[in-house]
């Protein structure tokens, strides 16, 4: 390497700032992670059990409550963290991009929107009882992958479709969970 290389390189390094570090972002993350992990805990005692698990087995609820219970415990640990220690700094992360708030905005709408179609359960059209989950999960994956930078037509088609069919056949078909 010549002189004028490493001067370059040092030049480049010098003019590249990673994202401030924030004691009040790692609060924040704390908070509403423990908010989310929470509700969703709550959510999932709420779910009805058509009969009552003997001894030694598992019914419905078991696994959302490990998984609510798991992320509460996460949280707070996350959120305790966030409490006691310094900041981490950020430099590997680069700063927010131009339009970086409009895309998630953009996410929350689209999933939104996914959620309204999707609690429709079916659809009758020209007489033809329709599910709305797949085209729905197809819309939202086809929607997402546009939102994010992906413009190949056919690879959206094929990749929407193919992870719709599979989440549609695992837990519509095999397992049985109402979509």
């Amino acid at each position: 390497m010549s002189t004028p290389d490493i001067a370059a390189d040092a030049a480049s390094e010098d003019e590249y700032e990673g994202a401030p570090a924030s004691r009040g972002l790692e609060i924040a993350f704390g908070v509403v992670a423990l908010a989310f992990t929470a509700g969703y805990l709550f959510l999932s005692t709420q779910i009805p059990l058509r009969r009552e698990a003997g001894p030694g087995q598992i019914d419905a609820r078991f696994w959302p409550l490990v998984i609510g219970v798991t992320g509460v415990v996460i949280a707070i640990a996350i959120l305790a963290v966030a409490l006691t220690r310094p900041a981490p700094t950020r430099e590997d992360l680069e700063r927010i991009q131009p339009g970086g708030y409009l895309r998630v905005i953009a996410t929350l709408v689209i999933t939104g929107a996914f959620i309204a179609l999707w609690s429709l359960g079916t659809v009758i059209l020209f007489g033809y009882r329709i599910e709305v989950f797949p085209v729905a999960a197809a819309l939202l994956m086809a929607a997402l992958m546009l939102l994010y930078g992906h413009r190949r037509w056919l690879s959206l088609v094929i990749y929407s479709a193919s992870v719709t069919a599979f989440v549609y056949v695992v837990f519509g078909m095999l397992l049985r969970i109402p979509l």
